[in-house]
């Protein structure tokens, strides 16, 4: 929907124009038309504003000039321009086209209604079906976004981001051999293509086809130099297949290549851990911190290792030193319900969530988030804001006594107090009401060390490191999944 499409369309409406029409009006939309063709937005405006002002209600000219703007770069004044034709020609096919794609490329729910109209006119348009699948992909709609993928055409194969979406959605869905289906298709047409390649032995894996995916990956592991990627994805694939030698090796591999990469050596934690091999676990480690020695995952990584060797006092240090790097991650907690960049902007995010508790005093996940992000302040305790922080996280408890990171907080605070006990009792409620909540483990095995109760830390530990080691796995997991979404949001029908 270009603007030669545009153009080609405007032509047909031009030539079924009514025979009323007079040559000068015939002459100024040729000229208009062939400004507008050549690029000239500038001319092409020029030229229409005499014509608008001799024919305002003419639908084609408003066209015309949403076609010159968004030529300009002026997306904004284009769609009134569209906006302003359809008011006077609702049923006029090139301003709906056009005031479509200007919604659909600001990625608007908007463009829906002016797309369902376009399938009104023409029922097995691809590009109007791609166009809503994406928008219902989007908004997490996959039954819809399904249905209008496979009416897309040929625009699902030869579109590798809207056969990513599409694929994404059927595994949701658990419609996994019509995505192995779509992957084996695009792989099939073009053998040499590696993502599709990746994206059909991800999505083997995660339907324990280990088989099928080291066939899958065969032309990758036989080239000269197999790619990190390939060798880590390999190793997964030997693993699950059962053959830990050389899923080993290949990880191993990997490693020696890509030095710095640390998902590869959690690969190799995970791996040790599943084979009880702690030790040479903790030995992979401790060579990915000497090239990456501020990298939280693998203090966690190691942590866990040293706990399944009883080693509890080397896990506590990794544990502290993970939440020293990243206080806000993985162990540490994270302000939600914020846009992420207002979550990395925290004077920008406190000012969102006090200008919300004007109207909201009494909301207690606002209260929270208040509380959490003056704590990622840094307050010294005693300050104001640390007071501010105190009372927060106290109303957000007693109004909503389940929300178990409005307690993590609370905790954390009264913690930095020097409120030992009260620390504690925090924490055990947390973990009554979400006996997984990591936070709260880790934060009443800091608090413990403060009193004469040391003697639960152990067990406390292997709890964490269980969750730990579980919520590893899982994100891996996550991480080979994503392998079958797409890249960005740039389709582009």
């Amino acid at each position: 929907m270009r603007i030669c499409r545009m153009l080609w369309l405007l032509g047909l409406c031009l030539a079924f124009s009514s025979p009323a029409i007079g040559q000068t009006d015939q002459a100024r939309l040729a000229a208009i038309t062939s400004a507008v063709a050549a690029n000239e937005f500038d001319r092409a405006l020029t030229l229409l504003e005499p014509a608008m002002q001799h024919s305002p209600r003419n639908p084609k000219l408003w066209t015309l000039e949403a076609l010159a703007l968004a030529g300009k770069g002026n997306k904004k004044a284009a769609l009134l321009s569209y906006q302003k034709a359809l008011n006077i020609a609702p049923e006029f096919l090139p301003a709906i086209e056009g005031a479509a794609q200007i919604q659909y490329d600001a990625g608007s729910q908007d463009a829906v209604p002016l797309l369902k109209h376009l399938l009104r006119v023409r029922p097995n348009d691809p590009t109007s079906h791609a166009m809503l699948a994406f928008l219902a992909y989007k908004k997490g709609d996959c039954p819809q976004a399904i249905e209008h993928f496979s009416l897309s055409g040929s625009l699902v194969d030869s579109q590798p981001a809207t056969r990513q979406e599409y694929a994404a959605c059927l595994l949701k869905l658990k419609r996994s051999e019509e995505a192995i289906s779509l992957y084996e298709r695009a792989v099939a047409r073009n053998p040499s293509d590696t993502p599709p390649r990746y994206q059909l032995a991800a999505t083997q894996l995660m339907v324990a086809r280990p088989k099928d995916a080291l066939e899958t990956l065969a032309p990758l592991l036989q080239s000269e130099n197999p790619d990190t990627r390939t060798l880590e994805m390999a190793s997964s694939a030997y693993e699950a297949d059962g053959n830990t030698p050389l899923a080993v090796t290949t990880l191993r591999k990997a490693i020696v290549q890509d030095p710095h990469n640390v998902d590869l050596y959690i690969d190799f934690a995970v791996l040790s851990m599943d084979h009880q091999s702690y030790q040479v676990g903790i030995e992979m480690v401790n060579v990915g911190l000497k090239a990456e020695p501020k990298a939280a995952p693998l203090y966690v990584a190691r942590g866990v290792l040293y706990v399944q060797l009883a080693q509890y006092d080397e896990a506590e240090s990794d544990f502290d030193r993970a939440d020293e790097l990243e206080p806000n991650q993985a162990i540490g907690s994270v302000a939600q319900g914020l846009e992420q960049e207002q979550a990395h902007d925290l004077d920008r995010a406190l000012g969102t969530v006090r200008s919300k508790l004007v109207s909201k005093p009494n909301d207690p996940r606002l209260l929270y988030l208040l509380a959490d992000i003056l704590t990622q302040m840094g307050q010294e305790p005693g300050s104001s804001n640390f007071q501010a922080a105190m009372r927060s996280a106290k109303r957000a408890v007693t109004l909503l006594p389940t929300l178990v990171a409005a307690r993590d907080v609370l905790a954390k605070l009264y913690l930095q107090a020097g409120q030992t006990q009260a620390a504690i009792d925090q924490c055990r409620e947390a973990l009554k009401i979400d006996p997984r909540d990591q936070t709260a483990l880790y934060r009443l095995i800091q608090a413990l060390r403060e009193t004469e109760k040391k003697s639960e830390i152990p067990d406390l530990l292997k709890r964490l490191a269980e969750l730990r080691a579980e919520g590893t796995k899982q994100e891996r997991e996550h991480n080979r999944y994503k392998l079958v979404e797409a890249p960005n949001s740039s389709s582009e029908p």
